[in-house]
């Protein structure tokens, strides 16, 4: 009596718990579901939410319904079949199986039925993507060789049915398994020892019958599917359709279709008949002609017949396989010139290629950061990133190359990481500094265009505050009431200020505070004074995920870059549509495929395998209401097509793009990569060739980073091609024979988005006869040099300074190849050390020189003259060589002590000396933080010293 009152006083709490439970579930998704419907809302893409939306509950029900019905529509008719007659003591677990069917049969249906359906529902909504894109295909406009179909099939169409197909498999196996388990707990089904062999009802072998002859019909339908699966799979030599697929395994698809076929219309006629012997006959010798088809037959063809003659036999196949990769990867106009690369130098070598010289970028991103942060951060808490970018802008009236970074609020830095400080105060970065691409200050130190904060150089103003940023990984609140004051921290000498722009979502009422809350569990958003009626949330600040969100049909490029666009501040984002069952193409993994040194530092690609790309979308991104804007580039792309159907209005024309943001796009950067992966073995069109391997290509490891097995990065600069009049700018990268180190091509693509040869890739081959040296060839020869070694001996010993090298820039100059590499000096033992450019070494065949500067390094080469001037015009250029120790805290010149003819002219020792002060100056301004005075200061000195320079006639 004590245990049955307990039970019942148990159930009211367990029922309690059950319902709060189904609450705080619902509310969860409630509260998901809305702030993401309000976060669209405010970014101007409530159509994406909406769209995706609708149709992830359409697979949701629709899927997961299905699944349900068949399998419990298939239970309640096994049950409805269930012999009259009751039988007893089979097994317990049988009889209270059996019991609970009688006596609760929606539950003992329902139960396992919505629960499959809900697992089936929840694998559908993945399909969203590929689901609307079927729906809104368009033609490629281009056939396969095999089936004569248009690609659209194969990208769009081919992995739907695929996935219909395989989902009607598994809820009609399920079905069936359900059935048997009914009929077998019912009765219909008995294991009668003394017979051998199942005992069934009528009712039960018409049910199970029908059921079995439905997926052999639907096995046969994934065999004629499974002929076309084929183009896109990988095979011995290839992704794509060979010689034994073609000739055995097609045929032998089609074969096994009809087999199921006929053995499933044995099935349905079995009711009939009533022998189950013979279509289970029949259902063996498919299983054993199915063996001897799809394995045995193709083997023999391909051991017997391809096997001996496998060039002769493949030829066809390689050659539309390698039509096909060349086509679905873009490189398929890929132009390549036969390089006769000369060795020998003579002065005046490189004057035809005067107008190149000016664009050899000498500062390098990606070991310039430190440099950035030392003279440019300010404070602890604003950071650059690791890897800067390179740009172009147009100074004084000629386009520049430029290295670019944005200077974000770094949260680790904060002396205080309180909330009010984390998610209120500190919310945004301010400004992009500029540098040219091949000055430098006296001291090796970068020469700015834009700098400062308050931002001030040489471009036009424009908002500078970075509330969205790749650093931005925190929520921030921003908006004040009418008489509050601001709390903002805008600039380091404590101005503070208060968000004027549209990003974000309003919080003003207690419900969507309550929401964005429970999102983030973080209950401040409640308490604290400091959200208002006007405050705003901040959210999915990165461009990448803001990209990602608003348009989930893309994968987004690794390396995203900021730039001054129209008067403000945006990060451009390169966009690719992606494919990985494009017929005949070869299938590459996208992440191994886009790795180098450089991918270590602003992070990896997606691992997906692809075998189409297109850079179908630039995006941007403004850095201070966080809008995003997305171009139609490659509106040719049938996979943009399809999506622009699907989510119509969300990306504008190719035509909207204006010319300031024109004037800033580029080649992207993950694309040049796989395209250079692919040519590595593509650029051989002839099929023979192609199988003999006998001219593979590889991107060389890059030489500067020592003890690592990557990938040298390709490089954005400005050449000049051979036979082109003018240089412009480019990615350029090399390639290696395969197992060797010597140069095999050099390839370069056209970067400069508003030249109309935009993309055009192109290949100097070097020649046969003689041997050109790769970069780490050149690299070794470099530090053999006895010039260079003695030259760098200061820093290379252990000594108060180290020495680093910057990228190895590989240019076609003087009817060569030119190899080019900036040296940074730094100071060791100081925590505010950073590298500053020393020297220039370049290598011309055999020929190493290195200097102070370009110019001196390549007189060195070129038998004292190079033929051009390099046009490095550093402002306070010195004529003495870099200090070997330069300071790390401070850009202070070298001495101005008066010497030689200086001691003669009174009026340039006051100069030198005036200019000494003022590097005094500067360096105290810079310990303290102050960078206008510190700009201001430096500016003055090298006036004088310039001044200084030209009285002593230098």
């Amino acid at each position: 009596m004590s245990l049955s009152t307990s039970v019942h006083r148990r159930s009211p709490l367990l029922l309690t718990l059950a319902i709060a439970a189904v609450v705080l579930i619902g509310f969860a998704i409630f509260t998901q579901v809305w702030t993401d419907k309000l976060w669209f809302d405010s970014i101007g893409f409530g159509t994406v939410f909406s769209i995706e939306l609708i149709t992830r509950l359409a697979l949701f029900f629709g899927v997961g319904g299905l699944m349900a019905l068949l399998v419990g529509g298939n239970m309640w008719l096994a049950i409805r079949l269930r012999p009259r007659g009751r039988r007893n003591g089979d097994s317990a677990v049988l009889d209270a199986y059996r019991r609970m069917l009688e006596s609760n049969t929606w539950l003992a249906v329902l139960t396992p039925s919505i629960a499959l359906g809900v697992l089936a529902g929840m694998s559908a909504t993945s399909e969203v993507l590929p689901v609307l894109a079927w729906i809104n295909a368009v033609p490629f406009g281009k056939t396969d060789p095999v089936f004569n179909l248009d690609y659209k099939f194969y990208v769009f169409e081919f992995p739907i049915w695929q996935s219909f197909l395989s989902f009607l498999l598994t809820a009609v196996s399920f079905s069936l398994i359900a059935a048997l388990i009914v009929h077998f707990a019912t009765g219909g089904l008995r294991a009668v020892r003394n017979l051998g062999r199942p005992q069934v009802t009528p009712a039960a072998r018409v049910h199970l019958s029908v059921l079995t002859g439905v997926l052999l019909v639907l096995y046969g339908l994934q065999c004629l599917l499974d002929r076309y699966a084929l183009l896109v799979g990988q095979g011995t030599l290839f992704t794509g359709v060979h010689y034994t697929d073609d000739h055995a395994r097609i045929g032998a698809k089609l074969v096994m279709a009809v087999i199921s076929f006929l053995v499933a219309a044995l099935f349905f006629a079995n009711p009939i008949i009533k022998r189950t012997i013979y279509p289970a006959a029949a259902l063996v010798l498919m299983v054993i002609s199915g063996l001897i088809l799809t394995l045995i037959y193709p083997a023999v063809v391909q051991s017997f017949v391809v096997a001996p003659n496998q060039p002769d036999k493949e030829n066809p196949y390689m050659q539309s396989h390698i039509n096909m990769t060349r086509d679905a990867f873009g490189i398929a106009d890929t132009e390549v010139t036969e390089y006769e690369a000369v060795t020998q130098v003579k002065a005046g070598q490189l004057k035809s290629d005067a107008e190149a010289l000016p664009g050899i970028r000498l500062m390098d991103p990606a070991v310039i950061g430190p440099t950035y942060e030392q003279l440019q951060q300010v404070r602890g808490y604003y950071t650059f990133p690791d890897v800067l970018d390179v740009d172009r802008y147009t100074i004084d009236g000629k386009e520049t190359d430029v290295v670019v970074a944005a200077r974000e609020m770094n949260l680790a830095g904060l002396p205080d990481q309180n909330w009010n400080n984390i998610h209120t105060v500190y919310t945004h970065g301010y400004g992009l500094v500029i540098a040219y691409g091949n000055r430098r200050q006296t001291m090796g130190e970068p020469e700015w265009i834009v700098s400062q904060i308050p931002p001030i150089g040489k471009l036009p103003d424009h908002e500078s505050r970075i509330y969205f940023g790749e650093q931005s990984t925190q929520y921030a609140i921003v908006g004040r009431e009418e008489g509050q004051d601001p709390i903002e921290l805008d600039t380091p000498n404590g101005k503070s200020n208060v968000y004027a722009g549209k990003g974000g979502v309003g919080i003003g009422d207690a419900l969507t505070r309550t929401l964005y809350a429970a999102r983030f569990m973080d209950f401040n958003l409640l308490l604290s004074d400091r959200v208002n009626s006007q405050s705003r949330i901040l959210y999915n600040r990165t461009p990448k995920e803001r990209v990602q969100e608003v348009a989930p049909w893309l994968t987004v490029d690794s390396n995203i870059y900021p730039a001054l666009v129209d008067g403000r501040a945006v990060w451009i984002v390169d966009a690719y549509t992606t494919a990985s069952t494009f017929p005949n193409s070869e299938l590459v993994n996208l992440r191994n495929s886009s790795a180098d040194t450089q991918s270590r530092m602003v992070g990896a690609q997606v691992d997906e395998n692809i075998n189409y790309i297109r850079n179908s979308v630039k995006a941007v991104v403004d850095a201070y209401d966080g809008t995003v804007t997305l171009y139609a580039w490659d509106d040719t792309d049938p996979i943009l097509q399809a999506y622009e159907r699907a989510f119509p209005g969300t990306v504008q024309p190719k035509s909207a793009i204006s010319d300031d943001l024109l004037s800033h796009l580029r080649y992207p950067e993950d694309m040049f990569k796989v395209q250079r992966e692919i040519l590595g073995r593509y650029h051989m069109t002839n099929p023979y060739t192609w199988y003999a391997q006998s001219d593979l290509w590889q991107v060389p490891n890059d030489p500067v980073k020592a003890n690592t097995d990557a990938k040298e990065p390709p490089y954005y600069l400005s050449i000049k091609w051979p036979g082109d009049e003018n240089p412009i700018f480019s990615q350029t990268t090399v390639f290696v024979p395969r197992g060797r180190s010597n140069l095999a091509s050099y390839l370069a693509v056209v970067a400069e988005a508003t030249s109309p040869d935009y993309g055009k890739l192109r290949v100097l081959r070097m020649s046969d006869t003689h041997q050109i040296d790769g970069p780490g060839q050149t690299f070794n020869a470099i530090n053999n040099d006895p010039k260079v070694a003695e030259t760098l001996r200061p820093f290379l010993n252990q000594g108060a300074a180290s020495a680093t090298y910057g990228n190895l820039l590989t240019l076609p100059m003087g009817a060569g190849l030119l190899y080019v590499a900036p040296v940074y000096t730094m100071r060791q033992g100081n925590t505010g050390s950073y590298p500053a450019l020393a020297y220039v070494v370049v290598r011309f065949g055999a020929y190493v020189g290195i200097g102070s500067t370009l110019q001196e390094a390549l007189d060195a080469v070129f038998a004292g003259d190079a033929g051009a001037n390099t046009g490095e015009q550093p402002s306070g250029t010195s004529t003495t060589s870099p200090s070997p120790n330069p300071s790390t805290s401070t850009s202070t010149s070298p001495t101005t002590t008066p010497t030689g003819s200086a001691t003669a002219n009174p009026a340039a020792v006051a100069l030198l000396e005036k200019a000494q002060t003022a590097f005094e100056a500067a360096d105290a301004a810079l310990r303290k933080g102050d960078l206008a005075t510190y700009q201001a200061k430096n500016d003055e000195a090298r006036t004088a010293l310039a001044e200084a320079l030209k009285l002593m006639g230098r």
